[in-house]
């Protein structure tokens, strides 16, 4: 066995864990897309669903890229990335908002890097979607706590996108309640139909068939304040730092049922806790998640108590 050869063996993924449908494994995107893994599975993801580490203007612990170096960065996976997409597959990626630094001006770079993913992927935009969460923390502090000059930022966007202007997609799957009125109007079956003054006009049936549900708005509001959940209670009783910016559980769900079938597969680069895995673990889609940081991947078995390998 010569040298080129082991030192590809020790760049592969390394399985950290696996359940009935999915497993994650320890390594960073590039490796993993370099992988006979990801050649295995190339053409065949439905979707992948991620929450990138978010485009920031200054340097973190943790040493994430900052500026230009983070656009070049996504730019250059964009396309390995879209690669292991079905034809009809969808890539849907979570994007924070930024803040220039010392200054209560929004930055553009969470913007640009859409478009890096986008220009450099060879993906169209089929829809944004925004995640409201009332329960956030008031934020940016200095500008709307101390001088008070600004509003908490309290969502963040969620882009959807596609090399195909039609990917797999069945709205009938994520349909909500119906309203009291509307529940009102179907047992009534009258309302007042004709012209509208937007110049739109309401046929006299139009609705008056009951489809099981609402079709939900691109406007998503979710509370992520869970503090006692499966994971949080693994992490403490193994003494494992929980992950610091969790995925809420129904954002990937909306998602996976959305644009997926059962035992379709949902593919993960920047896994976290596995939020992604054990979701599509829940509605019965095979999964594969990838993570460097091993902490975190340990505190991931939480999610999947009953499963866990």
């Amino acid at each position: 066995m010569n040298a080129a050869t082991v030192a590809r063996r020790e760049s592969q993924p390394r399985q950290a864990y696996e359940t009935n449908l999915g497993a994650m494994y320890e390594c960073q995107v590039e490796t993993f897309l370099d992988s006979n893994l990801a050649s295995a599975v190339r053409g065949d993801v439905q979707l992948i669903f991620t929450s990138p580490p978010f485009p920031l203007n200054r340097q973190k612990k943790y040493g994430n890229l900052v500026g230009d170096e983070y656009l070049d960065w996504l730019g250059a996976i964009a396309a390995p990335l879209g690669d292991l997409l079905a034809e009809d597959g969808s890539l849907v990626v979570e994007l924070g908002n930024g803040w220039e630094p010392g200054e209560p001006v929004m930055s553009t770079l969470a913007l640009r890097a859409l478009l890096r993913v986008l220009d450099d992927g060879g993906f169209r935009l089929c829809q944004q979607f925004v995640v409201h969460n009332p329960a956030r923390l008031p934020s940016p502090a200095q500008w709307v706590n101390v001088e008070r000059i600004r509003v908490k930022d309290a969502y963040t966007n969620v882009w959807w996108m596609s090399r195909t202007a039609r990917p797999k997609a069945d709205n009938r799957r994520i349909l909500t309640g119906y309203s009291p009125s509307m529940r009102k109007l179907l047992k009534r079956q009258s309302y007042n139909s004709g012209a509208r003054p937007s110049q739109h006009h309401i046929g006299e049936t139009s609705f008056l068939v009951d489809n099981g549900g609402a079709i939900p708005p691109n406007v998503l509001t979710i509370s992520n304040t869970t503090a006692t959940d499966s994971y949080r209670r693994y992490c403490k009783e193994h003494g494992l730092r929980p992950h610091p910016a969790r995925m809420a559980p129904e954002l990937a769900e909306f998602f996976i049922q959305f644009l997926t079938d059962p035992s379709d597969l949902v593919f993960d680069p920047f896994g976290g806790s596995n939020t992604t895995g054990a979701s599509a673990e829940k509605l019965g889609r095979q999964w594969i998640a990838i993570e460097p940081d091993s902490s975190y991947i340990e505190g991931s078995r939480g999610r999947f108590i009953a499963d866990a390998a």
